[in-house]
């Protein structure tokens, strides 16, 4: 009898993790993580192309893959990963951005969340982050409201170990209290295994998908 087929929707997305990419297409160092993560949109467009022959038929259809765009929002992007992820320059305490600015490639590996305890990994092979809007609010009466920061990248195609032919984006999938098949993601996009303290933070939602 076939296996059941998990058809749940995802209620969170956590675990936020990236890594600097170098020549062979492994993480350079430590691993960081930026916590807080709210919510996160991976874009794979893709568009089927059609070739016309003879008799106003089709002849042949292909595939056109679009660039992979990320989207995501925290409650806060620290400084410290601001200054890692877009390249910005630091001098006696001040960190600045300019035109000359030259962002690394990084990877990234994002996990989603479901109500059952299981989570499904995306990884982010190879990658550029570009830099986030400034933007602030006055306090207005008696009410708190929390701002969140939004940063985008663009990914691209990168040789991954097993696999026949590059690949942008890599899912990996466990059920409740299994890592498995997570620690055989972080191998393969970072070159290193799955950091072993985290902390666990409150998330939100994800999409993922064109």
């Amino acid at each position: 009898m076939a296996e059941e087929k998990n058809y749940r929707a995802s209620t969170g997305v956590d675990e936020f993790f990236y890594g600097g990419v170098v020549g062979n297409g492994i993480a350079a160092d430590a691993l960081e993580r930026v916590k807080f993560l709210q919510t996160i949109t991976v874009e794979m467009p893709q568009e089927i192309v059609r070739a016309y022959g003879g008799d106003n038929k089709t002849a042949e259809l292909a595939v056109s893959s679009g660039n992979v765009a990320v989207t995501s929002a925290f409650h806060k992007i620290p400084i410290e990963d601001k200054q890692k992820l877009l390249g910005w320059e630091v001098v006696e305490g001040l960190t600045a951005t300019g035109s000359q600015d030259n962002p690394p490639y990084v990877a990234v590996v994002f996990a989603k969340t479901y109500e059952d305890g299981s989570k499904e990994y995306v990884g982010l092979p190879k990658g550029m982050f570009t830099r986030p809007s400034v933007t602030g609010n006055t306090k207005g009466g008696e009410s708190t409201e929390f701002s969140s920061e939004e940063i985008a990248a663009q990914f691209m195609d990168r040789e991954v170990v097993g696999f026949e032919e590059e690949k942008s984006v890599i899912f990996a999938y466990d059920p409740k209290g299994e890592t498995t098949n997570r620690d055989a993601l972080f191998q393969k996009v970072f070159g290193q295994a799955y950091p072993t303290t985290t902390t666990t933070s409150t998330t939100t939602s994800t999409t993922v998908g064109a």
